[in-house]
């Protein structure tokens, strides 16, 4: 796939400049309300698509007050903060209904089927790592194991189990807008509608802050989700995976888990799941902050008129410290199969440092293993992800 240069990270298609234009006019024009980011309104929104019983098993769990205090400041610093344009506040209000009804079905799921959170859950391996320091890459290798399981992009951003499993669909529905927006989104990360990834989606709908700080300048929300203990957003995080689990018969097997959060949160993480295995990627720290500063200014300027390419550099790092920091203190203390990861070593060759990572993280590498991670790796060498480099680079150049 041959993608159109582009010009500058915090460069945008013409056609985000289109929607703004024509979500404006319908607004003007009364042809349609603007999306509200109130959180009554939203939530009001949200459970005139989900059942009554939603509501109901939604306020009795333990965790739906402080899912409530984190869409109350999330809401506030949107508002307050994030100066978003015409589409990214129709995107903002679309996001926070569907996390609305998704906390709302789950909690309907949970009450009628207890037995969901009540099974046994095989310890999972964790894959930590700063943005863009090759997170994505030892997971998917690890996560073509046959004896691991892996969550479905689409299963990851749509958590309510469907019969039948419209997911995929919708999934594939969300990804092509994405990219009629954003022409540049699979040079940044990698995306297929069933393929394994990251968990993103289920801490967004836990209203964790890291989906929303790479897309929205939120500060204030950032600042409280920082300062405070991680453990409702695990617990949820744990409730969604033995969901996920449970619906796809793979209970028995470790789930490969991953997330750049887990960097911030891992001792929330280590607490719900003790037994664990880890492994740590690490980069040069130029290189990851250079791409992770590019992968923010490119999802910011769709969603606001007004990037600050130096602020999102100094965010970046001051980011970047407080996760390896965080990862420090909890590995400290953790006892369990460890694994460090090397960047550069998984592009010299990448089989031997699986096969070290194996070995470190007592694990058992297989033929079978080793043939479906071949297998990965030749559908990876295609992606257009491998040209970020370019770009993340021009924004380097651009700050220094």
């Amino acid at each position: 796939m041959t993608l159109p240069p582009r010009p500058h990270p915090a460069a945008r298609s013409p056609r985000v400049d289109k929607a703004n234009d024509w979500l404006e006019s319908l607004w003007r024009r009364g042809w349609c309300e603007r999306p509200s980011l109130d959180p009554d309104a939203l939530w009001s929104k949200a459970l005139r698509d989900a059942p009554a019983s939603g509501e109901a098993a939604g306020r009795s769990a333990d965790d739906t007050a402080d899912f409530r205090l984190r869409l109350e400041r999330l809401a506030c610093s949107l508002t307050t903060e994030a100066r978003l344009n015409p589409l990214g506040r129709t995107i903002a209000h679309g996001q926070l209904t569907r996390v609305i009804r998704q906390r709302l079905l789950l909690g309907a799921l949970w009450a009628d089927r207890p037995e969901i959170l009540e099974g046994q859950l095989t310890a999972p391996i964790i894959v930590v790592g700063q943005m863009r320091s090759g997170t994505t890459r030892i997971h998917r290798l690890l996560a073509a194991d046959p004896a691991h399981a892996a969550t479905r992009f689409c299963d990851s951003w749509h958590p309510v189990p469907a019969w039948p499993d419209t997911r995929p669909a919708w999934s594939a529905l969300s990804l092509l807008v994405a990219r009629w927006l954003d022409p540049w989104i699979d040079s940044i990360h990698p995306f297929g509608t069933t393929r394994a990834d990251e968990e993103l989606g289920w801490l967004a709908a836990a209203l964790d802050h890291c989906a929303y700080e790479t897309q929205w300048r939120v500060p204030g929300f950032t600042a409280f989700s920082e300062a405070r203990d991680a453990t409702p957003v695990y617990r949820e995080f744990e409730r969604i995976l033995r969901t996920d689990a449970h619906f796809h018969g793979n209970s028995d097997r470790p789930r490969v888990l991953k997330v750049p959060q887990f960097a911030e949160d891992l001792p929330a993480l280590l607490a719900r799941f003790p037994e664990s295995r880890v492994v740590r990627t690490g980069r040069d720290a130029d290189d990851t902050a250079g791409s992770s500063a590019s992968l923010v200014a490119n999802q910011m300027t769709i969603q606001s008129d007004n990037v600050d390419c130096d602020w999102i550099a100094s965010e970046v790092r001051r980011k970047i410290a407080l996760r390896e920091q965080r990862m420090d203190d909890a590995l400290n203390d953790f006892g369990g199969p460890f694994a460090l990861a090397n960047f550069q070593s998984l592009n010299e060759d990448w089989e031997a440092e699986i096969r070290r990572i194996y070995t470190a993280a007592k694990l058992v590498l297989t033929p079978a293993a080793l043939e479906a991670m071949q297998a990965e790796t030749g559908r990876s060498s295609e992606a257009p992800h491998r040209q970020h480099g370019a770009a993340w680079r021009k924004f380097a150049g651009a700050q220094a």
